[in-house]
């Protein structure tokens, strides 16, 4: 009981850290410029440098596993506790690099203006799109956030395809997010735009879900293939996204914070509520081993991978199609961000 309860102490102050550093982040975007597609831009190279953190994550558990003996419980508890060193000395170095080297250009001086006046949380309550991207953004956390939980689980236990794979179906998914973000750095970006590569993303994903539900475990090596389409897929809902966010911010600088916290607020509390739901009801699937192979048994985690990822998506599809997004606007960056 003692043990739960710090690690549960623990696991909230990390939780409180990460949430102040996302929002001010996210923040930052706004406040380094007016321009819509340069505010999508910067989302998409944030989305990438996401995916490179996570497949660095992998990296750094592969040298450590081969460098550091794990034949005892105690050596396996060192092996983790060398991940988690060098992952929080790697990040402070980044956290350095980003403070020192990182400067917020100038904006328009009637930006600047407007952007001091104090925004009332109820001038964002009382706007329809703030509620429709909230519930976009909470549907799309659910989607990557569920899908992620449950992946492993779902290749070992329902295909039972080999331990490797526990490993490289995420990093597939990983590198495939990783460049879509790259690619989607290139496009110069409007509302009908964001909506249009949002359907897409969502649409996708509902083909990878039919997929998932519908995988037989004697032909699981098509997962590999259902992964990159996974990746693709939530680069493109997460960047138009959050670009819709930075629509919905336009030039109200002051409030912005507001808006990613309170989003972010609620992302956490839905997909924790969520995830402990689907968690709760894990044990009592019934083993798979006796199961045929050509059949797809409908199992927890396969309705937790494909139906619930599925569903949310097309509701996200739904809210976005029937969004008002207003027109860009389109002012030049004045000062790099970099100093």
């Amino acid at each position: 009981m003692l043990q739960t309860i710090g690690y549960s102490v623990f696991a909230a102050i990390f939780n409180v850290g990460w949430a102040a550093t996302q929002v001010s982040h996210m923040s930052m975007v706004n406040c380094i410029t007016l321009n819509s597609t340069t505010r999508v831009v910067l989302a998409s190279c944030r989305n990438a440098f996401t995916m490179v953190a996570n497949l660095s994550l992998y990296a750094v558990a592969f040298v450590v596993f081969n460098i550091v003996g794990a034949g005892t419980p105690a050596a396996v508890e060192n092996q983790y506790r060398w991940i988690a060193y060098i992952s929080i000395f790697i990040g402070s170095c980044f956290v350095v690099m980003f403070a020192i080297g990182t400067r917020e250009p100038r904006l328009k001086l009637e930006a600047h203006v407007k952007g001091y006046v104090r925004i009332s949380w109820m001038y964002w309550f009382k706007k329809i799109l703030y509620h429709q991207v909230a519930l976009v953004y909470v549907l799309t956390r659910l989607v990557t956030n569920v899908s992620q939980a449950f992946l492993a689980f779902y290749v070992i236990n329902d295909l039972q395809m080999s331990l490797s794979s526990k490993a490289l179906v995420p990093a597939i998914i990983f590198v495939c997010s990783f460049v879509v973000s790259i690619l989607l750095q290139e496009i110069k970006w409007t509302s009908q735009r964001l909506k249009g590569f949002y359907t897409a993303g969502g649409l996708l994903w509902v083909l990878c879900g039919i997929g998932i539900l519908l995988l037989p475990r004697n032909m699981n090596a098509y997962m590999y293939i259902l992964s990159i389409f996974i990746g693709i897929a939530n680069a493109l809902i997460m960047v138009t996204g959050v670009g819709m966010q930075s629509v919905l911010v336009g030039r109200d600088l002051n409030g912005c914070a507001f808006v990613y916290g309170s989003l972010s607020f609620m992302d956490k509390m839905i997909c924790g509520v969520a995830l402990f739901i689907l968690e709760s009801y894990q044990r009592s699937t019934p083993e798979l081993h006796n199961c045929n192979p050509s059949y797809h048994f409908f199992s927890l985690n396969r309705y937790a991978l494909g139906l619930v990822p599925a569903v949310c998506a097309l509701l996200g599809v739904i809210v976005t199609c029937s969004m008002n997004l207003q027109t860009p606007i389109l002012v030049p960056l004045e000062e790099p961000l970099l100093g």
